[in-house]
C-alpha cells in the first residue's frame, strides 16, 4: 500500500527506475546550499540502488560560475554546485557503481534546470525520456533533494512524459515545506508517494537484490 493510499504494488522490475536527484556536496548539511538531513539519507538511497532496477540514473546540478540562479547574479540560490568543484561531486558515501547514467543539468548560465527531464524554460532536454523509452522503462521512483524543487519537478516530467511515478518520500530531504506538505501537493497532481521502506522490506521478503 503506497502512502497515499493507492494498491499499486511496489514490488521493483526491469522495467522501473530509480532517479536519484542531487545528492551532491553543496546540498548536503554545511554546504553553501544544505538541505538539513540530506546526509542521513544516503544509507537508504544506497539500500535501493541494490534493487533490480532497470536503470538507476542521478544527476547533478553543473553550474557556470556565473549561473542565473546564483544571489551574486540576482538569482534566488547562492553559488552552488560549480561544474568541476568539490561541491559539485556526489557525495562520497553515495554507491556510484550502481549508476548507470549520470545526468548534468544547470548548464547554461542563463537557464536554471530543477527535472532530470529538461531545463525550467522548456527548452533543453536531457535525453532522460528517450533513455527511459529505450530501457523499456514504465515506471519511475524518485529520490534525492530537495523535494519540493528538483525531485517535484522531475516527479512532474515523468507523469507528463507518461511514465508511471511514485516519489519514496523518507529517502527524500526538503528545504522549507514539510514532507507532509510537500506530499500533498504531489498526489492532488497524480503522483503516487511511498516509502522506500516499504520497497525494501517487500523486496526483502520477495526478492534476493542483485
Amino acid at each position: 500500500m503506497t502512502a497515499n493510499g493507492h494498491s499499486k504494488t511496489l514490488f521493483i522490475k526491469p522495467a522501473d527506475a530509480l532517479l536519484v536527484i542531487d545528492m551532491q556536496a553543496d546540498f548536503m548539511p554545511g554546504g553553501p546550499l544544505g538541505v538539513s538531513g540530506a546526509d542521513g539519507i544516503v544509507p537508504l538511497i544506497n539500500r535501493l540502488c541494490e534493487l533490480p532496477f532497470g536503470l538507476i540514473a542521478a544527476t547533478q546540478d553543473w553550474h557556470p560560475a556565473d549561473h542565473v540562479s546564483f544571489d551574486m547574479q540576482g538569482g534566488p540560490w547562492p553559488e552552488h554546485c560549480v561544474a568541476g568543484t568539490k561541491g559539485a561531486a556526489f557525495v562520497p558515501d553515495l554507491a556510484q557503481a550502481h549508476i548507470g547514467v549520470v545526468l548534468r543539468k544547470g548548464m547554461q548560465p542563463d537557464t536554471d534546470s530543477y527535472s532530470a527531464f529538461e531545463d525550467n524554460a522548456r527548452a533543453s532536454r536531457t535525453g532522460l525520456e528517450g533513455l527511459l523509452r529505450g530501457r523499456g522503462i514504465n515506471r519511475v521512483f524518485v529520490v534525492g533533494v530537495a523535494l519540493e524543487y528538483c525531485v517535484a519537478a522531475t516527479a512532474r516530467d515523468a507523469v507528463r512524459a507518461g511514465f508511471a511515478t511514485v516519489v519514496l518520500t523518507d529517502a527524500c530531504r526538503s528545504v522549507a515545506h514539510s514532507v507532509a506538505e510537500v506530499q500533498a501537493a504531489l498526489v492532488s497532481e497524480g503522483i503516487e508517494t511511498a516509502h522506500a521502506v516499504d520497497v525494501l522490506a517487500l523486496m526483502d521478503r520477495g526478492l534476493t537484490p542483485r
